[in-house]
């Protein structure tokens, strides 16, 4: 049975750790470390040099559109529970915060979509140029950079909130063992039209099963995943 045909009925009781280990025994070998690392490195640094054009592009465009600031940082839990501010072009309105108080007040289904996904498929605050960008996933371009500081990773985890990570319940290890990516099995699996003990599952099977050709599966797999647009939103 493939895992994405798997039963989720039993999610929790995947990858548990053995008894008595920690957050380091759970972690890929070092030498393997080093090397996702170096690769990160390599493909990052050579991704900015080549896509600096297009980045100029959309930071203009961004800017031009309502003339609020460009990048959006937004604090995500990284490797070992250390916060770090997520980069990305911004696609929300400058008052995206205020709105989106108002919105879960006044709409029970807004409130009821949000605390299940922290998504809203049909969000009022992303610009015209945000919804762009969001569907081509351009906008997560910018977390190149958080992978050359040694934040993220190129596949790992989806990097979520502090808010978040309660709903990974026991396996919160699996999350904190290694750095989010900036691709993984949930942008290759449906994105955001999957539920969140899909996606925690995906995040389990992926340390448990972690190899740099699985790396590389994921890096091929997440080119027509972006061509296709399932779930981004």
């Amino acid at each position: 049975m493939t895992w994405e045909a798997h039963s989720f009925e039993g999610w929790s009781r995947v990858g548990r750790p053995a008894k008595g280990s920690d957050l380091h025994s759970s972690r890929p070998h070092a030498a393997s470390r080093s090397s996702k690392r170096a690769i990160d490195l390599v493909i990052a640094i050579t991704a900015l040099v080549l896509l600096a054009p297009l980045l100029l592009f959309v930071a203009l465009i961004v800017k031009l559109s309502d003339r609020g600031p460009v990048f959006y940082s937004h604090t995500r839990v990284g490797v070992g529970g250390a916060p770090f501010g997520c980069l990305k072009f911004r696609t929300m309105k400058t008052d995206a915060s205020a709105q989106l108080a108002e919105l879960l007040k006044s709409n029970p289904a807004a409130r009821s979509e949000w605390e299940a996904t922290r998504k809203l498929k049909d969000d009022p605050r992303i610009t015209a140029v945000g919804d762009i960008l969001r569907r081509s996933s351009i906008d997560e371009l910018p977390q190149l950079i958080n992978i050359v500081r040694g934040e993220m990773s190129l596949v790992g985890p989806r990097p979520i909130t502090v808010e978040e990570l309660p709903r990974y319940g026991e396996h919160m290890w699996a999350y904190m063992a290694v750095r989010p990516g900036l691709t993984g099995h949930w942008q290759t699996s449906g994105r955001n039209d999957v539920s969140y003990e899909y996606r925690v599952s995906l995040d389990v099977h992926y340390l448990n099963n972690w190899s740099l050709a699985r790396d590389f599966v994921i890096i091929a797999k997440t080119i027509p995943a972006l061509f296709s647009q399932r779930g981004s939103y």
